[in-house]
């Protein structure tokens, strides 16, 4: 009989071993799937844009990216793209940093009601609210009459068609994403430790820097970079805001696809801003592991 019991465990013990082993192969093939779709819809297109701008009649060529970096009107496309982009980033930081601020401190049904004010731009299509921005923003719209009306100035402002129009247009499409992580995060702080440092006697100044933005400052950044990365490839915005007169990358695109067409120089301008924005992130990730060190 002890024997028997013996080879039994040793036979479930086996049989376990074997059901281990095939586990983790099971869940393998069932992520497979999902695997092939990313690859398919993610990878696939960015490869097939890679291979566009390094292909020439004669094969393999560099040529793409040389016409790109040596010429002016493509350089100064890049690095008015780049500096839209940085001050819409900046603009966003700066008004959604105390807004999100606000909001957590407001009672439980009004601050329902911020976020949904926060979250309205997400149900209106991104045209209406840009067409939206040049009856606000026009010769003879709201802003310039009340400045007017105010005695601010003599003449209307030309807000629209310039980078101003365009940076306050992305700022409001944009200012959800950074709002919003930057909300919860706020909301996850412990009270405790705002309510220690004030016990402790530090002022609210003091409890603000030293105590809750460092708390927020890495959300902050973060949030930051996703903007910063959306308005790099912006084309409604600046197509209807800037009127053909602010040179955006995403402009650029659909005259290098639609309408010249140079689908080469297309993509070789879309691998460098992706270039860009893989520097810029692995940047952001380097600064954080050397801050946590």
């Amino acid at each position: 009989m002890t024997a028997h019991a013996d080879t039994l465990a040793q036979t479930r013990q086996f049989a376990g071993g074997r059901r281990n082993i095939a586990g983790p192969s099971a869940d393998t093939l069932r992520v497979w799937p999902l695997l092939i779709l990313l690859i398919a819809l993610f990878d696939l297109p960015l490869l097939f844009t890679l291979g566009l701008s390094l292909y020439g009649k004669n094969g393999f060529t560099l040529a793409h990216y040389a016409e790109l970096l040596n010429t002016p009107a493509y350089l100064g496309v890049m690095a008015s793209t780049l500096r839209v982009s940085l001050i819409a980033t900046l603009v966003n930081a700066l008004v959604g940093y105390p807004l999100a601020y606000w909001i957590t401190g407001l009672d439980p049904r009004r601050r329902g009601i911020a976020l949904a004010c926060v979250l309205l731009p997400f149900w209106v299509s991104i045209l209406v609210r840009t067409y939206a921005w040049i009856v606000v923003l026009g010769n003879g719209g709201l802003v310039n009459r009340l400045l007017q009306w105010g005695g601010v100035v003599d003449e209307p402002i030309s807000f629209l068609y310039s980078e101003v129009g365009v940076t306050i247009g992305m700022t409001n499409v944009l200012l959800p994403f950074l709002v919003l992580p930057l909300y919860a995060a706020m909301m996850r702080i412990d009270g405790r430790l705002t309510q220690a440092a004030s016990s402790l006697g530090a002022s609210s100044w003091t409890v603000f820097w030293r105590v809750f933005f460092p708390l927020t400052a890495p959300t902050l950044a973060a949030s930051a970079l996703l903007v910063f990365m959306l308005s790099l490839g912006f084309y409604v915005t600046p197509a209807i805001l800037g009127g053909g007169k602010v040179a955006m990358a995403g402009n650029l695109l659909d005259s290098l696809i639609n309408q010249i067409p140079r689908w080469e120089m297309a993509a070789a301008l879309a691998a460098v801003l992706l270039v860009i924005t893989l520097a810029i992130y692995f940047a952001y990730a380097r600064l954080g592991r050397w801050s946590r060190a």
